[in-house]
């Protein structure tokens, strides 16, 4: 990718990686993602925003071979998607000088030793940066989704550059989301994984940013948002936002008695003009599982009992939703067993984390009988009057 216009003086740079599957190898990525460096050029100074993962630090330096001085590179974050290229580039342009924030110089040399700290130069919030004609201003927004992060505006042009805040997995060629709902898909995918943990600094993040007249809103991954109540809106709505009437089912099953469970009890529900999702946790991706948490009012997770225990994929599950911390208000068991029935007790201790009002939990042995069918219907019926008590169904 050469570097591409986005208004006067203002450029992007960076890598679209098409290739990449998995991110700390953990979130996947079905659409893999960008690494985004803004170059901007002021009448005096010439800034770069960001750099890109280590292994595309070929693209920048190819890219900016057409910019001959770099005098400030500014470093929003130090997670190495972001910065790993800065050693090379401050090689590269031996008087250029890196700002960042308080707390991220100290990770910049963690992270990276080579790198001298007489050559990072510390802001504070709400401090401003000129390069002649053009400003900066720093802005401090804390664990979006690291503690160190801090966002960037432009004041002649009231860009935000937002660093990982508005993030979207997402390789594409397009420069600008434009109101695509298909990238908003994408918006809400990271979201679910990375930022749905913090939602409550994500609401005071989302209030400080709100008070900035902004024109265009560039992070540091995905396409630049040329609207941004596009995804103000949507993150407005996903951090702040009610729970909707649906139903998140997580389940495992060996032998298809936990699978009859969790039919009958989708049904049940459906019937209660309640939307449900499964997602079988040996095929499901978990990132899919994370988006619909977003929005579900309840959690049922559904288990067999193998050795002793719930199943290892369930144990993960769980694990991935204390990490996840969604809004749901309830959460529910429900399983079969052979010969050992106390999964359920150590199904409440892992997940009291979550903090969710726990429902009734069914659990029985070997294939359900009519009585497993009849305590479905009635956590059904209990499901939607919990449902009706909060308000999102009538």
């Amino acid at each position: 990718m050469n570097p591409r216009k986005i208004s006067e003086n203002v450029y992007l740079l960076g890598a679209i990686d098409w290739d990449r599957t998995l991110f700390d190898s953990l979130i996947p990525l079905p659409q893999g993602t960008s690494y985004n460096s803004y170059l901007i050029q002021g009448s005096e100074k010439t800034v770069l925003i960001d750099t890109v993962e280590p292994d595309k630090a070929y693209i920048l330096k190819n890219q900016l071979q057409q910019f001959p001085k770099i005098d400030y590179i500014i470093s929003l974050h130090a997670e190495q998607d972001h910065s790993g290229t800065i050693p090379q580039l401050l090689e590269q342009y031996p008087d250029a000088q890196v700002f960042t924030s308080v707390r991220e110089k100290p990770m910049l040399t963690d992270l990276m030793p080579e790198l001298d700290p007489g050559r990072i130069t510390t802001v504070e919030d709400g401090e401003t940066l000129s390069i002649g004609d053009f400003t900066f201003e720093f802005l401090y927004t804390p664990w979006v989704h690291w503690p160190e992060t801090m966002s960037a505006y432009l004041r002649e042009k009231k860009y935000l550059f937002s660093c990982d805040f508005f993030g979207a997995h997402l390789a594409t060629s397009e420069m600008f989301a434009n109101e695509d709902p298909l990238v908003l898909v994408s918006n809400k995918l990271y979201y679910a994984q990375i930022m749905q943990p913090l939602r409550n600094f994500v609401t005071k993040n989302l209030e400080k940013v709100n008070t900035y007249d902004i024109e265009m809103i560039l992070p540091s991954h995905g396409p630049i948002y040329n609207v941004p109540s596009f995804i103000l809106d949507a993150y407005d709505e996903w951090v702040n936002g009610p729970t909707k009437n649906e139903v998140v089912i997580p389940y495992v099953s060996m032998h298809h008695s936990t699978l009859k469970m969790v039919e009958h009890l989708m049904t049940a529900l459906t019937d209660r003009g309640i939307q449900v999702q499964p997602y079988n946790l040996t095929v499901a991706d978990l990132g899919q599982i994370a988006m619909s948490m977003v929005d579900a009012s309840t959690i049922i997770l559904a288990s067999p009992t193998l050795l002793g225990n719930t199943h290892p994929l369930m144990a993960n599950a769980i694990a991935v939703a204390a990490l996840l911390k969604p809004k749901a208000h309830f959460i529910g068991f429900i399983g079969s067993y052979g010969w050992s029935d106390n999964v359920p007790k150590k199904v409440a201790d892992m997940v009291a984390p979550l903090h969710k009002e726990p429902l009734p939990f069914v659990n029985f042995r070997g294939y359900p009988t009519k009585e497993a069918h009849k305590q479905l219907e009635e956590l059904a019926d209990i499901i939607q009057q919990k449902h009706q008590q909060i308000g999102v169904i009538n």
